[in-house]
C-alpha cells in the first residue's frame, strides 16, 4: 500500500511551527479550521497519553484560528453570538461558550477571550465562524470589525507546564489563573498567556500575534527544556474521552443543541439576555432534550478509531451511538463518547456497541469526566 501523504496547500495552511514539527518527526496531520494539525510523533497513542499525564508536551495548536471582533459593538455582536451570560465577564478572562444558530443547533464552542471592552478573540473549535460573525455584523448594520487576526496559538501541556514557561516568561506565570490570560513580552510582542488548552493535565496556550515570531517562541520554549522530559505533541485521544473534552464534528453538529452536549450551564435562559437562538432553546428546555452525551467503557481488544457513529444497543434496541473511542491503559478497556437517548444515559447502565471491525463489544455508562469516578 502507498504512504498516504497530505498535500498542503494555501487551502489548507501550514503554521509558523510546522517546520519544527516536521524536524522533529511528525508522523501524520488533520485538517481543523483549514490548517493542519499534527496528530502524531512516532509515538503510540497510549505512550503519548502517559508521557502527557507525566511530563510536559510543546503544541502545535495554530489551528484554532482566532476571530476579532473589535470596535463599540463588540460586546454586542460577541453576546448575540452565545446563550452563556457575557455581561460580568473581566478583561482577562477566558469564557468557554456554546455558539449556537437560531434553532439552538451547535455552530461552534469557543474559548472567548475578553481583551478590552471593545476587543475580543474567539479561539474556534473546527467550523467557520468568520463569515457567520460578519454575516450577522453586516445585516445588523453593527459598528464592528470582523477579521481573523494573525494569530497563531502554541500550547503546552502536562504537569510540568508551569515549570516550562517560568523558564520563558517569567516566574509570575505561575500566579496565572486557570481560565485567565496575562500579558507578557517577547522579542518586543506583549504575547497573550493564558491557563487553558485541549488536555486537563493542567498548562497554558501562547497566543502568537505574529507568524514571523512563531519559530523564535517555539525555539525559546524547545531549548528551556532541559531535565522536563519535553516532548513534541498533540491533543491526545484517550485523554480527551477520559476527560470528557467534546470535539466539534465528532461529539456535536449543528444537529446537536447545547443539553444534548451537557452544556446546560452555559445557557442563560431568564431574563432579558438577548442572542439568537434563544426562543429554540427555551422550547428545547420546556419540552426536555432526548439525547445527551456520556462516557462509556467496553470490552474486548483495542477498537478500531471511529470513522462513522457505531451503534449502541440494549436488547437489539438501538439507544444511541459512538462518536470517539479508543483503547485506554489507565482502565484497561476501551473507552468512549456517546450520545445516547434519554432513560438510558444513567451511570453503570449495560449497553452493548457494535464496533467499526463488526464486533459486538459489552459495556457500561460511565460519568464524565472518567477521571473523577
Amino acid at each position: 500500500m502507498s504512504e498516504f501523504k497530505l498535500q498542503v496547500s494555501r487551502r489548507q495552511r501550514s503554521t509558523p511551527y510546522t517546520p519544527r514539527v516536521e524536524a522533529l518527526g511528525v508522523s501524520g496531520y488533520s485538517v481543523v479550521n483549514h490548517t493542519i494539525l499534527p496528530k502524531g510523533f512516532q509515538r503510540t497513542v497510549e505512550e503519548d497519553y502517559w508521557h502527557l499525564k507525566t511530563h510536559v508536551q510543546l503544541w502545535d495548536v495554530g489551528c484554532q484560528r482566532q476571530v476579532e471582533l473589535r470596535g463599540a459593538d463588540a460586546a454586542r455582536l460577541t453576546q448575540l453570538m452565545t446563550p452563556r451570560d457575557l455581561r460580568n465577564a473581566e478583561i482577562g478572562q477566558c469564557l468557554y461558550a456554546p455558539m449556537i444558530d437560531e434553532n439552538g443547533g451547535m455552530l461552534n464552542d469557543p474559548i472567548i477571550l475578553k481583551l478590552a471592552e471593545d476587543h475580543y478573540w474567539f479561539s474556534i473549535a473546527d467550523a467557520d465562524m468568520l463569515l457567520w460573525a460578519k454575516g450577522l455584523a453586516t445585516g445588523m448594520a453593527l459598528d464592528v470589525r470582523v477579521d481573523e487576526p494573525d494569530v497563531w496559538p502554541l500550547a503546552v501541556q502536562g504537569p510540568r507546564s508551569d515549570d516550562l514557561v517560568a523558564r520563558v516568561f517569567g516566574e509570575q506565570v505561575r500566579d496565572i489563573r486557570f481560565f485567565r490570560f496575562e500579558r507578557y513580552p517577547f522579542q518586543g510582542h506583549d504575547l497573550v498567556v493564558a491557563r487553558s488548552g485541549f488536555s486537563r493535565q493542567g498548562g497554558f496556550e501562547i497566543y502568537v500575534d505574529d507568524f514571523a515570531l512563531g519559530t523564535y517562541v517555539w525555539d525559546a520554549l524547545w531549548q528551556a527544556g532541559d531535565g522536563l522530559e519535553l516532548a513534541p505533541g498533540c491533543p491526545n485521544l484517550i485523554e480527551r474521552i477520559e476527560a470528557g473534552l467534546l470535539s466539534y464534528g465528532n461529539e456535536m453538529t449543528r444537529e446537536n443543541n447545547p443539553f444534548e452536549c451537557g452544556l446546560q450551564r452555559f445557557c442563560q435562559l431568564d431574563g432579558k439576555l438577548e442572542y439568537i437562538g434563544k426562543a429554540a432553546l427555551l422550547e428545547i428546555a420546556g419540552k426536555g432534550h432526548d439525547r445527551e452525551i456520556r462516557g462509556l467503557l467496553f470490552d474486548g481488544d483495542a477498537c478500531p478509531a471511529p470513522q462513522y457513529p457505531w451503534p449502541v444497543t440494549i436488547d437489539s434496541k438501538q439507544v444511541g451511538y459512538v462518536t470517539s473511542a479508543h483503547w485506554s491503559p489507565r482502565f484497561n478497556q476501551n473507552v468512549a463518547l456517546a450520545m445516547l437517548d434519554r432513560g438510558y444515559w444513567d451511570e453503570s447502565t449495560a449497553i452493548s456497541v457494535r464496533s467499526g471491525d463488526g464486533l459486538q463489544r459489552n459495556g457500561v455508562v460511565t460519568a464524565l469526566p472518567m477521571e473523577e469516578q
